[in-house]
C-alpha cells in the first residue's frame, strides 16, 4: 500500500466512525490492515485538507486508553477536538495534570476486523511507502486535525 492509498483507506475509515462514538488510532490500522501503523494514521489525519469532501471527522480518533493526544506546545489542536467531540454528545473529561480523556467503553467504535469497507485495494507487502520514516510501531500516533 503506497502513501496515497494508505490516507484514503485512513480517511474511508474515519468517515464511517458514527457521531457521539470515537476509536483508537491503532484500531483503525488495524481495520486498514497495517496494524503497527497507528503513527501513519495520526500523520494521515493531521494532514487532511480542511476542505475535504465528504469531511473527515478527524476528533473521534483517540489514544488507546481514550486519551486526546497533545500536539506540543502553543497549539490548539487538542482543544478544539475536545470542543468538537463535545458538540457531538461525546464527554470528554478532565484529568488532575489537565489530560483529556473519553471513556472507551461508553463511547468506543471498533468493528471486526474485515468489517469494515477501507476503500482501497489491498496488494500485500504490508508497509507503508519506503520513503516515509515517521513509523514507530510503539507509538499510538498523534493528529493534529
Amino acid at each position: 500500500m503506497d502513501s496515497a492509498q494508505f490516507h484514503a483507506a485512513v480517511y474511508n475509515v474515519v468517515r464511517q466512525i458514527p457521531p457521539g462514538h470515537v476509536t483508537s488510532y491503532g484500531h483503525v490500522a488495524k481495520l486498514i490492515g497495517m496494524p503497527r501503523h497507528s503513527r501513519h494514521v495520526g500523520q494521515a489525519l493531521k494532514f487532511i485538507s480542511p476542505n475535504a469532501q465528504p469531511p473527515v471527522p478527524w476528533q473521534r480518533v483517540l489514544g488507546a486508553s481514550g486519551t486526546i493526544s497533545s500536539r506540543g506546545p502553543g497549539t490548539e489542536g487538542a482543544a478544539r477536538q475536545h470542543e468538537a467531540l463535545e458538540a457531538e454528545g461525546v464527554q470528554v473529561t478532565v484529568g488532575r495534570t489537565g489530560e483529556m480523556r473519553v471513556d472507551l467503553r461508553e463511547y468506543g467504535w471498533f468493528p471486526a476486523v474485515g468489517s469494515v469497507d477501507i476503500g482501497v485495494e489491498l496488494s500485500g507487502g504490508g508497509d507503508v511507502d519506503a520513503d516515509d520514516t515517521s513509523h514507530d510501531p510503539d507509538s499510538d500516533g498523534d493528529a493534529s486535525g
